[in-house]
Parts: structure tokens; C-alpha cells; sequence
């Protein structure tokens, strides 16, 4: 590319396609320019003519055509010309047949010698004869005669330039010399006599002179605007990378946030729970208290009640008579006193709920939106910096320094306060700093398609989720790279390293976990790494219908051929870096360090063979599988001698095809579904807790992922584009 200022030469655009026409992408005929400056063949518009106007294949502006047609766009001579200088070039040329000399058949004669020269002025190939008494004449011993092998070799492109003359279209041979200053026309002799033989008419060189500065006067202001337009360029992208980054920092805000009131939530929910159990104790034992004495006094009163109606039953006169007083006297005195100890106060609990919710258009997460400032702006407000516009933005938001939490931490006693207002909940709203903010509120979407299912019940309580925290992003195409990256695999390679399989250019890249790059792993002549895995001193990487083992240096240290029923295979490390594990044809094999398979089995046992298609696979530092199964579309865990431990095939898969697989330090499962832009989160067992990662973080098309020292989640897009974020653990 020409940069701007500077005049681009005469043999980049004889070797361009500046001569090629952009609609036939042949070489340029008859060339015509539009109004746009965009020029291709006659014919060529002709076809696009439709209802009297041409619309222009490159820039889509509508142009009118000239009542005469096609033909009557201007002609651009400025591309004959070239194109005459190309032509002349190509039949000198010794490939397209001997060239005869121009002025032997003139005279008579014949060029026994063959062509050596070429006039530039007379544009004409000579013998070497008729060059030296082209060179001795009166008339011609001022033309250039050139040699013709430099000539063919774009020695004298330059010179031939100019001495080369615009032809008259209307008197061929005539070259043009005159403009026509009323009819701004090109003229050659002939037309000049009639009929603008009246008209003021200057020559070309005089003509050229007086208007070259008002053309060039133009020229600087357009390029000025390209300036302009460059710079408008990089502030629209820088403002659309800081909108993606504030995107992934409002997206942590609000998991954060949501998660805070959650945890508010559920502490609330203990501590109700708690204060129904005292009640309840104390009522129960309350009660005991008053049933026990409420049977005593019946057991007393039953005995006595007893004992009178045997005396008078059974008794004779003289033995009631006898106890007759005693009798009296007990049942007067049982009578005399209450029978209850009064009425018990029995409180019946009920549940008071927070009005905000059971009221649907109660938000505790809101959005509100400001106009970015530019850099003058930001200039008059007095940023300095460019880190201290972002300090400000952070503030606006409430966002937290790395290794702090959005959401403020609770305290025991705020844990047992009561739900917050609406208007005092959890919002991300910015302060009213600027009177130029604009507010838009409405309730806090995820880009997704589907939100995942409701968490699952191993969240009641304190098990919340591990939270993903924003650390960087960078490219991986390289220099030397002669196609766009097609990231394959991933994995950890040495310490806050990674190893990247790119495909599509038959490499595998080393980059820091910042994105430096550190160079590549050699892999043997014409292999393309598929899946990659580093083991002690070694990389493990498949390609095709092999397993390969490598040193650091690309020495092979050992291949093996895979099952050819499955178009690419899975690699994965062993903890302990010590053997690898390949997926073949639904069943994972393992291979120790000498290549020796250790073991081989099916996940569920051999009633599931044929039955499996795991496409992804790894492996979990408590020693289980995990792989993405496309043939029953799950995800299966399953113990090192193939025991399935759980498999997930619930809705939370979007019915898509799970996709890449990584686990951390303790076993959570992060599953990518490329189809709907989501790393999902999944416990050690399978079952599904909820999304990590959605559009929000800034994830378009991922394809693999890989975990670093158990902290952070390496994420690859489909354009060649990796995203790292730091697993934050829900107690950190």
C-alpha cells in the first residue's frame, strides 16, 4: 500500500492490478472512468447499464449514464497509456515470437540479425542496421534508442513514459497536443482546425502547468481527510475495544453482584430458617411441660374417680358410710381445683415477604449508559492519562482493582439484615458526573440465546460458583504465518506457559500467558498438530491417524497409528506428566512414556462399545476423564478404568454439540458450547451449576480451552483470537 504523500512508481502500477479491469479481471479494454474514478472496460458497463444508470461495483454509487451511452464516459488516457507501455513491453517479448524490425520492410530488406534496439520516441523495434542509422539521420538523431534486452527488463520504463503520446481517438496517428479551454477537450492537430478552430486552446505542458495546482490543492485536502479518516478509524476501534472490555468488566460486576445478593440471600435464609427451629423448640418444650402436668392431674382424678365408684359399687352401708367424708372431701377438692392451667399462647409463624419480590418490575440490576468522552474532551476535564480515564471509569461503575471483589464483602451482621430496598439494592449505575449522560434502564440480559437451567441443588447454601475475573487477550497469527490461524489445541507448557496448536500453518506456538511469544515446538515435515498435551520433557500432539511424541526440540521420539474411524483424536496429560491419553474410536487408550499401551477401555464398559464418540477429552487432577461424547450427545465422566461417574445431557447443552473440555484444581468441569457462545460450569460429578462465560466476556465462536495451573481458563476463538481469565474460587 502507498502510503499517503507519496507518489506511488510506474512499476507498481505496471505490476499491479491498477490495469485490471475489476468486473472481467482481464486486462483493461477500451478503459472507461465513472464519476467515482473507478475505471473498467466499455463493455463491460455496457452490461451493467440497467434503466439508464450504472451503479459502481466497488464504491455502489449510482451513476447516470450519458444519453450516447457508455461510450461517451470519458476515456481514461492516463490508462492507455499505461496499458501501451505494457502492450509494447509484451511484443518484444522473445515468448511471444521473434520480433521483426520496423523499418527493414520499408527499405526492402530483411533483419538477418534479428531485433537488438528500440526506438522510444518512434515506439519501434530495430535491427541493429537500422539503430545506427536511426541514430545518424537528421530527422530521428535525437531519438532514444535503447537496447532491447534492458528495454524488455523495465530498464527504460521511465524514459519510454515520457516520450510516450496520447492518441487522438477520432485521427488515428495523431497524437494530442491542445486543449480546448470552453470545452475543456482534448485536441490533436486535426482537431483543432474544426471546429474549435475559434477556441481559445492552450498545449498540453502550458495547460498542465496552470491547472496542476488547484488539482494538488485538492489532492493535500483530500489527503488531509484521509487523515482524518484514519484517525476516526482507530478511535472507532479503540472504541470498540474499550466498549467489549467495560462489557466483560460489567458482565464479572454483575455475576459479582448477583452473587452477593445471593449470598445475602441465603444467609437471610438461614438465619429465618434458624429463628422457625427456636420457635418451634420452644413451643414443643412448652408444650411438653403442659402435657405433663395435664397427666398428672388426670392420673390423680382417674384414680380417685376410681376408687369412689368401687366403694360405692362394692361397698356395704357401713363401709360407705365410713368413707363417705374422706370421699367427699377428695372429690370436692379435686373439683375445686382448675382443671388447665389456663389457655396456652400458641404463635403460629408465618413468612413476610419483601414486597420487591413479588413485584415483577422491582430491578436490583440495572444499566444505565453514557456516551463515551474523545480524547479533546477528556483533554479539557484535566485526564492526564490515559490510566487515569480509566481509574475514573472504574470508579463510575464500582469496579474493583484485580483481586477485589464488585460486590462488597458481608459482614456477619449485615449478613442478618434484611432484604435491601429496591432503591438501595445492588445497581450498576454510574454516578451523575456529566450533564451529557443519557440513562437507559431496563433489565440486566445476557447476549446468549437461552439462559442455562436453574442452578442445580448443590448451590443451597455456600457452594456458590467459581467467578471468571478478565486478564487479557491476544492474537496469535505471526509474521511468517502464510494463512489465518485455525487454533486446534491447547495446553499448559511449562510454568504460566502455553502451547498452541495451530493447524492450519502446521505449528505449534509457545506464548507466555501474558501473549508474548516464545517461539514454537518443531513438529516433523508435513504433519498438522490436531490435539496437543505436554508431558515431562515431552509434547504429545495427534495429527491425522497418528499419535506423535516429541522433545521440546522436535526430535521424534516415538509415533503411533490411530483408528482411522475417527476424524481427529483428543489428547490429553495424565496428572503426573507422565503417560497420555488419546481417544480412538470412542474408547480412550493410554500410552506411557516408551510409547507401551498401559491400558485401554470403553467409558460404561464394554456394553457401551460403539456406542461412544468422544470427540474432546481431559483429564482431572483427581485422576477421572471428562469427555464431550458427540454420538449421545453428553458429557461423561468416568474413573480411570472406564466407571462412568455421571453423564449430562440435560437441556443446559442448548441441544448443540458439547465442545472443549477443561478442569481445575478442584474438578470443576468448564464446557464450551460454541453454538450459543457459552462456557458452561459443571461439578465433578457432571452435573450442571450454571454458566462462566457467555458474549457478555466477549466470546464469539470459542473453540478450545485449556486450564493453567489450575487458575486460569485459556480460551481460543474461531479468528485466531486467545482470551485468558483468572478462575476465582467462591472463598478467595
Amino acid at each position: 500500500m502507498v502510503s499517503q504523500g507519496s507518489s506511488p512508481s510506474l512499476l507498481e502500477a505496471l505490476s499491479s492490478d491498477f490495469l485490471a479491469c475489476k468486473i472481467c479481471l482481464e486486462q483493461l479494454h477500451t478503459p472507461k472512468t465513472l464519476p467515482c474514478l473507478h475505471t473498467y472496460c466499455q463493455d463491460c458497463l455496457a452490461q451493467l447499464a440497467e434503466s439508464g444508470h450504472v451503479r459502481c461495483p466497488e464504491c455502489r454509487e449510482m451513476v447516470p449514464v450519458p444519453p450516447a451511452g457508455v461510450a461517451a464516459f470519458k476515456t481514461n488516457f492516463f490508462v492507455n497509456g499505461l496499458l501501451d507501455l505494457v502492450k509494447a513491453r509484451a511484443c518484444g517479448d522473445l515468448r511471444a515470437g521473434k520480433p521483426a524490425c520496423a523499418l527493414c520492410p520499408l527499405v526492402g530488406g530483411t533483419s538477418a540479425g534479428g531485433v537488438t534496439a528500440r526506438c522510444l520516441d518512434c515506439a519501434d523495434d530495430l535491427c541493429q542496421a537500422c539503430a545506427d542509422g536511426h541514430r545518424c539521420t537528421r530527422q530521428t538523431h535525437t531519438h532514444r534508442v535503447v537496447d532491447l534486452v534492458g528495454y524488455r527488463a523495465g530498464w527504460y520504463d521511465e524514459e519510454a513514459r515520457e516520450r510516450q503520446a496520447a492518441q487522438c481517438p477520432q485521427h488515428p496517428g495523431e497524437a494530442l497536443r491542445f486543449l480546448c479551454q470552453p470545452c475543456s477537450q482534448l485536441l490533436c492537430r486535426e482537431c483543432r482546425l474544426d471546429p474549435h478552430l475559434d477556441h481559445p486552446c492552450l498545449p498540453l505542458a502550458e495547460a498542465v502547468s496552470a491547472r496542476r495546482p488547484g488539482l494538488e490543492e485538492l489532492l493535500a485536502g483530500v489527503d488531509s481527510h484521509l487523515v482524518e479518516l484514519e484517525t476516526s478509524r482507530v478511535v472507532e476501534k479503540e472504541a470498540l475495544a474499550r466498549l467489549r472490555e467495560q462489557a466483560a468488566r460489567v458482565g464479572t460486576q454483575v455475576e459479582e453482584a448477583a452473587e452477593g445478593v445471593l449470598r445475602a440471600l441465603l444467609a437471610q435464609k438461614q438465619e429465618v430458617l434458624g429463628q422457625l427451629r427456636a420457635h418451634v423448640e420452644a413451643a414443643e418444650e412448652a408444650a411438653r411441660e403442659r402435657l405433663a402436668k395435664l397427666e398428672d392431674k388426670e392420673q390423680v382424678a382417674k384414680a380417685a374417680a376410681a376408687f369412689a365408684r368401687r366403694v360405692l359399687s362394692l361397698g356395704r352401708e357401713a363401709e360407705i358410710l365410713s368413707l363417705e367424708g374422706a370421699i367427699t372431701q377428695r372429690l370436692q377438692q379435686l373439683q375445686g381445683c382448675p382443671w388447665t392451667p389456663g389457655p396456652a399462647p400458641c404463635l403460629l409463624p408465618q413468612l413476610e415477604l419483601h414486597p420487591g419480590l413479588l413485584d415483577k418490575n422491582c430491578h436490583l440490576l440495572r444499566l444505565s449508559f453514557e456516551e463515551q468522552q474523545t480524547e479533546k474532551d477528556s483533554g479539557k476535564d484535566g485526564a492526564g492519562t490515559q490510566g487515569g480515564s480509566e481509574n475514573q471509569n472504574l470508579q463510575e461503575v464500582g469496579a474493583k482493582p484485580e483481586g477485589q471483589s464488585g460486590a462488597q464483602p458481608l459482614s456477619p451482621k449485615e449478613d442478618k439484615a434484611q432484604l435491601p430496598q429496591e432503591d438501595a439494592g445492588p445497581q450498576l449505575e454510574r454516578g451523575g458526573r456529566s450533564n451529557k449522560k443519557k440513562k437507559f434502564k431496563g433489565r440486566c440480559k445476557s447476549i446468549s440465546r437461552e439462559p442455562s437451567p436453574a442452578l442445580g441443588p448443590n448451590l443451597d447454601g455456600s457452594g456458590l460458583l467459581p467467578r471468571p475475573v478478565f486478564y487479557c487477550t491476544f492474537p496469535i497469527r505471526m509474521p511468517g504465518d502464510k494463512r489465518s490461524p485455525r487454533i486446534t489445541g491447547l495446553c499448559p507448557f511449562g510454568p504460566r506457559e502455553i502451547l498452541v496448536a495451530d493447524e492450519q500453518n502446521r505449528a505449534l506456538k509457545r506464548f507466555s500467558l501474558s501473549g508474548d511469544y516464545k517461539g514454537t515446538v518443531p513438529v516433523p515435515e508435513g504433519c498438522s498438530p490436531c490435539s496437543v498435551a505436554a508431558l515431562q520433557n515431552a509434547v504429545a500432539f495427534s495429527a491425522g491417524a497418528r499419535l506423535y511424541l516429541i522433545s521440546p526440540s522436535g526430535e521424534v521420539q516415538w509415533r503411533r497409528a490411530l483408528s482411522l474411524g475417527q476424524a481427529s483424536h483428543a489428547v490429553t496429560a495424565l496428572p503426573g506428566k507422565d503417560r497420555v491419553a488419546v481417544s480412538v474410536a470412542g474408547h480412550v487408550e493410554v500410552y506411557n512414556m516408551e510409547g507401551s499401551l498401559a491400558t485401554r477401555f470403553i467409558p460404561g464398559g464394554k456394553a457401551s462399545r460403539g456406542q461412544r464418540a468422544l470427540v474432546f477429552l481431559t483429564a482431572s487432577p483427581q485422576g477421572n476423564f471428562v469427555g464431550s461424547d458427540w454420538q449421545q450427545n453428553s458429557v461423561v465422566v468416568c474413573d480411570g478404568l472406564g466407571q462412568v461417574i455421571g453423564e449430562y445431557k440435560g437441556p443446559g447443552l442448548h441441544g448443540c454439540q458439547p465442545g472443549s473440555l477443561s478442569v481445575d484444581k478442584k474438578g470443576y468441569i468448564f464446557l464450551t458450547i460454541r453454538e450459543v457462545n457459552k462456557v458452561v460450569i459443571l461439578d465433578p460429578k457432571g452435573s450442571l451449576l450454571g454458566d462462566f462465560l457467555t458474549a457478555f466476556h466477549g466470546l464469539e465462536k470459542p473453540r478450545v480451552t485449556t486450564m493453567v495451573d489450575g487458575r486460569y481458563l485459556v480460551v481460543s476463538l474461531s479468528n485466531g483470537t486467545i482470551h485468558v481469565f483468572r478462575v476465582r474460587s467462591p472463598d478467595s
